[in-house]
């Protein structure tokens, strides 16, 4: 490839990332269904126009922000897989990672939430929303890999079964407690329940089950 070629693919990824970066402002400023292209283009400083080149709806811009959070959320699941020896250890700490993950992020957690109700396309190989499967399976191999280290250390049950679907089951669990985490705050507090404690118990009830 070209030097100005590369050069000019390289300043077209960058204007990307920026307008993406201006998308993740405006939704978390204005949410998802009251931003507006504009706001975004005026966000990014580019014209309308060009938002449009880069970016066809909300619903695109959206699906490149799940991409993005998802990349972001297997690295969290393989550091904090990596910082732990047995198995059952890396589990509970996926748990915690996706937790904190679903706090820090929240433009992210909610394009993913957006998402998982507009997988219409996975058989397209060129679609977006094949991409974000790929892009899941990625982050499900991360459970998956300490699934396997836990029954080859014995901290897990050598029962378990097919990996993925237990990676799934677990996900779909720690998925429902982090929806609780963000929105049920007061209530906890109401109750005089720490979230602290409920999520530490939620996480540890999810591995007593798998645990040998």
């Amino acid at each position: 490839m070209e030097p100005i070629e590369l050069r000019r693919l390289e300043e077209k990824e960058r204007r990307r990332e920026d307008i993406l970066d201006a998308a993740e402002i405006v939704f978390a400023e204005k949410g998802f269904d009251d931003a507006k292209m504009d706001d975004i283009a005026r966000a990014a400083r580019v014209s309308r126009a060009l938002l449009y080149i880069y970016f066809k709806d909300k619903r695109e811009l959206q699906f490149a922000l799940c991409l993005r959070g998802m990349d972001l959320l297997r690295q969290r699941f393989s550091e904090a897989r990596k910082r732990n020896g047995k198995g059952v250890d890396q589990i509970k700490a996926i748990g915690r990672a996706y937790i904190g993950f679903v706090q820090e992020f929240p433009v992210y957690f909610n394009a993913m939430a957006r998402a998982e109700a507009q997988h219409t396309e996975l058989e397209d190989e060129s679609s977006v929303c094949h991409r974000m499967m790929l892009a899941g399976r990625a982050v499900h191999m991360e459970t998956i890999t300490a699934l396997l280290a836990g029954q080859k250390d014995g901290s897990l049950r050598a029962d378990l079964g097919d990996p993925l679907r237990v990676a799934m089951t677990l996900w779909g669990f720690t998925h429902g407690v982090a929806q609780l985490a963000v929105t049920k705050g007061e209530i906890f507090a109401h109750e005089g329940i720490a979230l602290n404690a409920f999520i530490s118990d939620a996480i540890d009830m999810a591995t007593r089950s798998i645990a040998s």
